[in-house]
């Protein structure tokens, strides 16, 4: 015997309700409420001008010794000022000038945006509004692998963010995917993190995409930082 109307609606609205009902996957949890609206910013980090004489010091020394300064910048701390060295092309106080002045960077708002987690057709989604956004929203957690599924590729699970005070955006804790391709032409890095400050203000979400050559030429830099208040 078939199903009357009233009893497939009714179907139909259970089917809806349980898939609206996801479970949100551990990893979320600490910076995300699921199908919650956020009122979030794409930010940027501003630095005083006159930190300019310094970073082209620093480059015209990169220039003399250029694969010792590739070696050297990729061992250092991610985001935060190289150790001093002499090949820096600074005096040690010339750097601590230059330390001061890092230090005076400040956190700008360049727009509004909206922000939500959703389960959609299969995958968990971080929705981010605006143009610059959209290279977020296109990216789909796998929550049995642990990973997110890029344009370009799998962005497999790398090592926690365990940002110290003086990287770019301050102190903050998080975790973080990485896709790498490398060829004779040169390596792309696709990169995506999220994490929340170490008083639990803010939320962020911080994306890159590194184009290099082989030559250490650099073809695309593309970053997107969204921050969003938490609780």
């Amino acid at each position: 015997m078939g199903m009357g109307l009233a009893a497939s609606m009714v179907l139909v609205l259970l089917t809806v309700l349980v898939a609206g009902q996801e479970k949100l996957p551990k990893v979320f949890e600490p910076y995300f409420e699921a199908n919650r609206d956020y009122e979030a910013e794409r930010i940027t980090v501003v630095t005083p001008e006159e930190i300019e004489k310094y970073l082209k010091l620093v480059e015209e020394g990169a220039a003399k010794n250029p694969e010792w300064y590739s070696e050297y910048s990729q061992a250092a701390k991610p985001g935060a000022p190289l150790p001093y060295h002499k090949n820096l092309n600074l005096t040690p106080k010339e750097y601590q000038e230059y330390l001061a002045l890092w230090a005076k960077r400040e956190v700008k708002a360049i727009e509004k945006v909206g922000l939500r987690l959703e389960f959609r057709n299969g995958n968990w989604r971080v929705l981010v509004g605006g143009r610059p956004g959209t290279v977020i929203s296109l990216l789909r957690y796998d929550e049995k692998n642990d990973l997110f599924l890029s344009t370009n590729g799998k962005m497999v699970r790398i090592e926690d963010i365990d940002a110290a005070a003086d990287t770019l955006l301050g102190e903050w804790k998080g975790v973080e995917w990485r896709y790498e391709e490398e060829s004779g032409l040169g390596k792309m890095k696709e990169n995506f993190g999220m994490g929340k400050t170490s008083d639990g203000k803010y939320g962020f979400l911080v994306y890159r995409l590194q184009d290099v050559t082989s030559s250490n030429r650099l073809l695309l830099d593309q970053s997107v930082i969204i921050r969003f208040p938490l609780g």
